[in-house]
């Protein structure tokens, strides 16, 4: 990334913002001042999903102009959203709910934006992952944001396997028609750790579920589950990262590359490089054993 300073507030900058401006999970009385403020402010609203955000506008009478930005058209319309700050116009850039870019549309036309030295103002506001952390009992402190899982169970697994490994507390976020099915796999794959379902945040019907996997999740097998869920998840520990260490200390160095490719699915190369990696050897020692030895 190129060296630059950007003074955010300068009278001397001349083009457009773009700011991003978190909206409420639930609960409409959760936006800042600065919020309502800027939404007014600003020449145009870049939304996901424009009706949505008209239900916004409408309740607290703001009157700008909106425009359409979402998964689908971010390519077109974020070049749109470019040419309007060249032009001088500020942009507030919104999701349907929460903090632009985390887990919603956003990050392209952010990065697209400093790519072009244009100002990018950040506003402070409403998350869903750092509400339900700071009241999930967990370990709130190192944490990892993950999101949303992929939707296809082969990869899921895959992504859970990654995560097996994390120390810390980890937060995914999971939509209710999926979440059993998410559980079930998290209880294969993870071990029956702690965790914490939270639901419906900020809303009449705000939910903690707290316990082991297991119990949670048959305790969903009875219930019904509606509104977007957020998963926070206990890290494995210092114990279960030694152990993830030391499963390969009993293999030869071919047994372990071997082992590595039928696990991973990868070539004999990637395997190499990562028997390389965790045993801190030369790779070329590695290579030996497994092509000539």
């Amino acid at each position: 990334m190129e060296l630059w300073q950007q003074n955010s507030f300068s009278e001397s900058y001349t083009q457009g913002r773009l700011y991003l401006i978190p909206t409420p999970i639930g609960n409409l009385e959760d936006i800042t001042y600065r919020s309502l403020r800027m939404l007014k402010e600003v020449d145009y609203i870049a939304a996901e999903d424009t009706r949505q955000t008209k239900k916004l506008c409408n309740y607290f009478d703001i009157a700008t102009p909106l425009i359409s930005y979402h998964e689908h058209n971010k390519e077109q319309s974020g070049r749109k959203i470019i040419d309007l700050l060249r032009d001088g116009k500020d942009i507030g850039l919104v999701s349907d709910a929460g903090m632009p870019s985390i887990s919603d549309p956003g990050y392209e036309v952010v990065v697209e934006a400093l790519e072009e030295n244009l100002y990018v103002v950040p506003l402070p506001g409403a998350n869903a992952a750092l509400t339900a952390l700071v009241a999930s009992g967990l370990v709130s402190q190192p944490f990892y944001f993950y999101g949303f899982l992929d939707r296809q169970k082969k990869e899921k697994k895959k992504e859970l396997e990654r995560l097996k490994k994390l120390m810390d507390t980890f937060i995914l976020y999971e939509s209710p028609h999926r979440l059993k099915d998410t559980l079930s796999l998290m209880l294969e794959i993870l071990g029956d750790r702690s965790i914490v379902v939270s639901r419906e945040l900020t809303k009449k019907f705000e939910e903690f579920t707290r316990g082991s996997i297991s119990d949670v999740l048959a305790l969903y097998e009875e219930q019904g589950i509606k509104g977007e869920c957020c998963i926070i998840i206990e890290g494995s520990g210092e114990e279960a990262k030694e152990e993830e260490e030391a499963w390969w200390k009993e293999l030869s160095l071919l047994e372990h590359v071997q082992q590595v490719m039928d696990k991973d699915g990868c070539s004999s190369k990637e395997a190499i490089k990562q028997v390389s990696k965790e045993r801190n050897i030369p790779k070329r020692d590695v290579y030996q054993a497994f092509h000539v030895e």
